[in-house]
């Protein structure tokens, strides 16, 4: 069973979780290494220093045990000239209130100590602080000589260890410093591990992108990681499956879409045959005339949109790229609809066609005729079903081009602004918008040719508050793609 993050780790992204790791490896290897390192240099100078001040201590002790065969020795010259270690400084106690010492007196000393000595006939060592210095005090009892008149004499020695805290603070601060780089490189570690671990997962996204806007022919290229390869290769299968999948869909939509192209022209032609003889049909006649003329229409569409649909699909299809001027083309393509030479019909003169000044030089790199299809789509779309179109405005935000279409019609739901998209959409959307004659094409056309121009098109509703809805297409500026 593998291992898995808590709970509220699991929702940090996985770079973080790298990262953070790293770090707390770090972290834990920096304290180990602080902790013996400074626990061992602490206790080899402790030490070293109490075996040096030991042995000191046990030569003075064996020249103030020599002066104790005189019948008076004189403690004040001789505990000033024992040799000094560090700057120890000596003190006697020759009965139970009497010391001798020319530094020291009895209240430096630990009442621990003393007391430990008053009680046994071993040395002891002791370490403790005064006035705030760390000191090493050690103490023996001396054997009284024959001919001394002391019945007792208890030897002390405090050495200062000063020197080695200031020496074990030097330390400290330095493993600290220490510490904290080996903390920063562990976390430099983890971002280029981190870095490591996600470019070929960023390799991978960024081709699944590319295939999701169109460019079916995306592939990952091929690793040299065993463990990596596996992935690669899985996905480049999938690619390549998925790529031949929709382009036998999409050769099977043309292939009856031309099919369908011969019978519809037959119908046509009889349909306008019979048209030139209308006179001569009965009432009942010529409506079904109508009736079949329409339908016949519609038909001639779906096919035609079929066709239009399957061919950015198709295998070896070819997008013609260029430069497309967006104001001009919109402005063109309004002008059409205006004046009634495009099929859909006729703009009324009430359109508002607002232009930015940003946006009068907006120049995309695309397909031209594609793009056109696009804004007639939208334009038709509002007057089948949008209650006519009312203002067509084109802005420049940023570094894209943005061209939206409102009409006055019933509007779309926010739940229906995705499946509006979608091809053969005849949902509630479709079935408010209109008397539902159109084959639900159209949307989905424009969908497909602004999202293979890295574009994006999107429905809501009208920004001044009315009754309606806005299509809003967004192409990226040339150079800034």
């Amino acid at each position: 069973m593998r291992p898995r993050w808590p709970r509220p780790l699991r929702r940090l992204p996985l770079r973080a979780r790298v990262v953070g790791a790293f770090t707390l490896g770090a972290m834990l290897a920096a304290f180990l290494l602080v902790v013996m390192t400074y626990s061992l240099s602490r206790g080899s100078m402790l030490g070293l220093r109490h075996d040096s001040s030991e042995a000191q201590f046990f030569a003075n002790a064996t020249q103030v045990q020599s002066s104790l065969r005189a019948e008076s020795p004189d403690f004040a010259v001789l505990l000033e000239s024992l040799p000094s270690l560090s700057g120890s400084r000596s003190i006697v106690r020759t009965g139970p209130d009497t010391w001798r010492s020319p530094s020291l007196v009895p209240s430096d000393l630990p009442d621990q100590l003393v007391a430990a000595l008053e009680r046994s006939d071993q040395a002891h060592a002791m370490r403790y602080r005064l006035d705030g210095v760390p000191q090493l005090a050690l103490g023996l009892r001396l054997r009284p000589s024959a001919v001394s008149q002391l019945s007792e004499t208890l030897y002390f020695e405090v050495v200062p260890l000063s020197e080695i805290e200031a020496t074990l603070a030097s330390l400290r601060l330095i493993l600290g410093v220490g510490a904290a780089l080996v903390v920063l490189i562990g976390v430099a570690v983890g971002a280029w591990a981190g870095g490591r671990l996600l470019r070929p997962l960023a390799t991978v996204s960024d081709a699944a992108n590319s295939i999701a806007h169109g460019r079916f022919d995306t592939r990952v290229e091929r690793s040299d990681d065993p463990d990596l390869a596996v992935i690669v290769e899985s996905f480049n299968d999938m690619a390549d499956a998925m790529e031949r999948r929709i382009a036998r869909d999409a050769r099977f939509a043309s292939d009856v879409s031309h099919e369908l192209r011969s019978p519809l022209q037959t119908l046509r032609s009889s349909i306008d045959y019979l048209n030139g003889h209308r006179d001569e049909l009965s009432a009942q006649g010529a409506t079904a005339l109508n009736l079949l003329a329409s339908e016949v229409d519609r038909f001639q569409q779906l096919v035609q949109d079929l066709l239009e649909i399957s061919r950015p699909d198709a295998e070896g299809s070819v997008f013609e790229r260029g430069l497309v001027n967006v104001t001009e083309l919109v402005q063109h393509r309004v002008g059409e609809h205006r004046s009634g030479e495009h099929r859909s019909g006729e703009l009324g003169p009430e359109v508002e066609l607002v232009i930015s000044p940003a946006a009068t030089d907006a120049v995309v790199i695309g397909d031209k005729r594609g793009l056109a299809q696009v804004f007639d789509n939208l334009l038709r779309n509002a007057e089948k079903h949008g209650g006519g179109v009312t203002r067509v405005e084109i802005s420049r935000p940023g570094y894209s081009v943005r061209v939206a279409v409102e009409d006055d019609g019933p509007g779309v739901a926010p739940s229906e602004r995705e499946l509006i998209f979608e091809r053969f959409a005849r949902g509630a959307a479709a079935r408010k918008r209109g008397a539902g004659s159109g084959a639900g094409l159209g949307l989905a056309l424009a969908y497909e040719h602004t999202r293979r121009h890295g574009g994006s098109v999107r429905v809501e509703s009208r920004v001044d508050g009315q009754r309606g809805a806005r299509f809003v297409v967004e192409l990226p500026i040339a150079g800034h793609r």
